[in-house]
């Protein structure tokens, strides 16, 4: 079994240097494939978050980030990002080890998507412009963007060099210094990257990473009144958390991207692609072990096709091979801790308990390793009221769900307190179109599940999340401010 590469960093890093914190606390992080200890981590406590802000702060006033050129801090994003590519595999094997991933898809998804988003970013500093307001003769009226200060951020341990990109890149790229939290599970690689960051020229104070338990350090964070922005990528239940932390200090602003239960329609016009659909669908399902925000976990389809869609699918969930998370061949890895094995299998057995049938899957595999292993899992006959249709299992559970008609396909997709992501499936453009614009989600896609690219904003509806969007040019809304400046002419 690979081990973590020489010289990992696991203290704080802070005003551009690791440091240990408070009184040398440390949180163990363990092995999923193992369940076993990989490292201890430095835990901060809420007077090593002040730290990190004031650090940041210090950098923001000065203005060694904030008020530099526009190109001059192109060029250092740029370096920024070389040096990811550079270090790529290094990277990639933190995340696969820490957070169990599948290695191939941190060598040819995640870390190339990092790059790119801070290249995309970078070539985006000199290209969003402030307004001229119509006016009269008398006056001037300049509408202007400003960063926004210090942003803290909160990650998620499933995507955690991926989601990090989507988050410092737009608030970097705008002048803002920031303060991260990574998750517990997970932090490694924003260790690796927060100092390879200072390494191409990003100064010291601007780039600052506070690991530690979310209930001390991303609590302090979420407190703190000199941090102007949180954004978070996590549970809805933590999203609740930072709007109170929010209104109790000084009504920061907060966006959130949280849960979800997204729905995959698959209309009957589209069933001489079944074979395709099956596949591309397995992989919404199965992706990532089941753990992501918008995973295809459920999926609705026209009662006509249904059997021969099931058949399909279960076909091609048998070609999801469960291994070690860096075995290249591996599709499948651990899931990232034991009370989340729990939950999984927990949630298999009461699907079978509300009448549905477990066609493929449902067990724990290679239990003699330690680690959280479970095979992908086929549900069908799964009725729209259960836990199982409603709920984020975050695992690789798929439920299938017959529909009749076009309405009841739009009435079951809505019916989730959810609305991050879609998929329809149709040869009909116009079916596809009136059912995307219908389904209440932030993401449709059309003909094949995704997510879009770094060009597309994303964000969610109802309770998956609301306050701003991660990638596109709208990322920008979030850590900038507009001031008007009104100008009286002689």
């Amino acid at each position: 079994m690979t081990s973590l590469p020489k010289n990992v960093r696991n203290q704080a890093f802070i005003n551009g240097k690791f440091v240990n914190a408070e009184d040398n606390a440390q949180f163990e992080n363990l092995n999923p494939a193992t369940g076993t200890l990989l490292i201890k981590v430095a835990a901060c406590s809420a007077g090593d978050v002040d730290a990190a802000v004031r650090a940041a702060r210090g950098a923001f006033e000065a203005g060694t980030w904030s008020r530099i050129e526009p190109r001059e801090r192109k060029r250092i994003l740029r370096k920024f990002a070389d040096l990811i590519e550079a270090n790529g595999q290094e990277i990639a094997l933190l995340d696969s080890i820490d957070a169990g991933k599948p290695i191939a898809d941190c060598e040819n998804l995640d870390v190339p998507d990092v790059v790119n988003n801070i290249r995309w970013y970078a070539e985006a500093i000199d290209k969003v412009f402030g307004k001229i307001s119509p006016t009269g003769e008398g006056n001037l009226g300049l509408i202007v963007r400003e960063p926004v200060g210090v942003v803290g951020m909160v990650l998620p341990w499933n995507f955690p060099a991926g989601t990090l990109s989507w988050k410092i890149a737009p608030a970097l790229a705008a002048g803002n210094s920031i303060v991260v939290k990574p998750a517990e599970l997970a932090p490694l690689s924003t260790l690796r990257i927060a100092e390879l960051a200072f390494e191409a020229g990003v100064p010291a104070g601007v780039f600052n990473v506070v690991p530690g338990l979310g209930h001390i350090a991303g609590k302090a964070l979420g407190l703190h009144p000199d941090v102007n922005v949180i954004s978070f990528t996590g549970s809805t239940e933590i999203g609740r958390q930072f709007l109170r932390y929010s209104a109790d200090s000084n009504l920061k602003k907060v966006v959130l991207e949280c849960g979800g239960k997204s729905p995959q329609i698959v209309m009957a016009d589209a069933a001489e692609n079944l074979d395709q659909i099956a596949e591309n669908l397995a992989g919404a399902a199965f992706w990532n072990m089941g753990q992501n925000c918008t995973c295809g976990s459920r999926v609705l389809v026209q009662s006509s096709i249904k059997q021969d869609f099931v058949d399909k699918l279960i076909k091609a969930a048998k070609t999801w091979v469960v291994g070690q998370p860096t075995d290249h061949s591996t599709k499948l890895g651990p899931l990232i801790e034991a009370s989340a094995l729990a939950r999984v299998l927990g949630a298999i057995d009461q699907a079978r308990k509300d009448g549905a049938r477990v066609v493929s899957g449902g067990n724990q595999l290679l239990q003699e390793t330690g680690g959280w292993f479970v095979e992908a899992t086929v549900v069908d006959n799964v009725r729209a009221e259960t836990a199982l249709a409603r709920d984020e299992i975050f695992g690789p559970v798929v439920a299938v769900l017959p529909f009749e008609t076009e309405e009841e396909a739009i009435r079951i997709a809505n019916a989730s307190a959810y609305g991050l992501a879609a998929t329809v499936f149709s040869t009909d453009i116009n079916v596809a179109i009136r059912v995307a614009r219908q389904v209440q989600a932030g993401t449709v896609a059309v003909n094949g599940y995704g997510e879009g690219d770094i060009t597309t904003p994303f964000g969610g509806y109802k309770t998956s999340g609301f306050g701003g969007y991660d990638k596109g040019l709208e990322a920008f809304d979030q850590y900038t401010q507009l001031k008007t400046i009104w100008v009286t002419l002689s």
